[in-house]
């Protein structure tokens, strides 16, 4: 018979964790790796189970160091959940009906849930995340914050979500990016190789706000799609800018910056209108104003 261990990885969450623990009532065993929490987690966590491991905590490890607790499952099916997360009622009922053993794994669609909204569109729905998995066919393989988990095998796809309780503020967002997705994205660039580039500070950031805005339609979102867009650009400028540091922030004179400004601008100018164009296309319900549309994009 299939049975589930869930594996929740925590530090100083007592705000989430009963939600996240209590969700879990379906799986056979709960298995809590602190680290190094300094709050009331581990008390409330003993709440719902007993199995509570500690572990120091290395912020730019933050996934690898989940295979911890993976060691320390019992059963044949791991479920891997953050504190921040909450399994549905629906999707507790789908994995018991649908692990089988044709797959070593599954993906589940993760609804995030930033500053109190549903953020349907922008990159961050479905968000698809391998999360259950046979034991011994999945692990965390790279330090870089945020890779995915690497499984042995094959895997399938699951319909009902897991729902995460991103960012509850602006504060929270910077605080995580600075402190451990800036340095392990810039640290990640240079291990493959990347070689700094001044126009990527200008670059980055834009190709992010209108991946995120437009080719991911972040304007459905309205206002939050925007915020979104241009914080995940904030994001990205930090990023490169954290590598030029690395760099011993080499400098370039006021002709060359100028230089760089003017070129990439003007590159940028070309690329907002496209998508500001290919909007209207979309939009227009006038075949008349299409093909207008559709001529003025060819020329930008």
């Amino acid at each position: 018979m299939n049975k589930i261990s869930a594996v929740v990885s925590v530090f100083n969450e007592e705000k989430k964790i009963e939600k996240c623990l209590r969700s879990l009532a379906f799986a056979d065993e709960i298995i809590v790796i602190d680290n190094g929490s300094t709050d009331r987690t581990v008390e409330l966590a003993k709440k719902f189970t007993d199995k509570i491991f500690s572990q120091e905590n290395d912020l730019l490890k933050i996934d690898i160091q989940k295979n911890f607790g993976f060691e320390k499952a019992t059963y044949n099916w791991i479920l891997s959940i953050d504190a921040d997360e909450e399994v549905s009622s629906k999707l507790a009922e789908e994995i018991k009906e649908k692990i089988e053993n044709s797959v070593n794994g599954y993906y589940i669609p993760r609804k995030n849930i930033i500053f109190g909204k549903w953020i349907r569109h922008s990159g961050w729905y479905p968000d698809f995340q391998l999360r259950l998995f046979r034991k011994g066919k999945g692990s965390f393989t790279k330090s870089h914050v945020h890779e995915s988990l690497s499984l042995n095998g094959k895997a399938d796809y699951l319909k009902n979500e897991l729902i995460h309780y991103n960012y509850d503020s602006v504060s929270q967002f910077f605080q995580k990016a600075i402190n451990v997705y800036i340095p392990s994205e810039a640290k990640n660039y240079l291990d493959k190789g990347y070689i700094f580039s001044y126009a990527d500070v200008i670059r980055f950031p834009l190709k992010e706000f209108l991946s995120r805005f437009f080719l991911r339609k972040g304007y459905k979102d309205g206002f939050y799609g925007l915020v979104l867009a241009m914080l995940m650009a904030f994001y990205h400028f930090l990023v490169f800018v954290n590598i030029w540091e690395l760099n011993k922030f080499k400098d370039l004179n006021e002709e060359q910056t100028q230089k760089l400004i003017k070129k990439e601008f003007s590159r940028s100018k070309k690329e907002l209108s496209f998508w500001f164009t290919k909007e209207k296309i979309d939009k227009s319900n006038n075949p008349l104003k299409k093909a207008i549309y559709k001529s003025l994009g060819k020329i930008l």
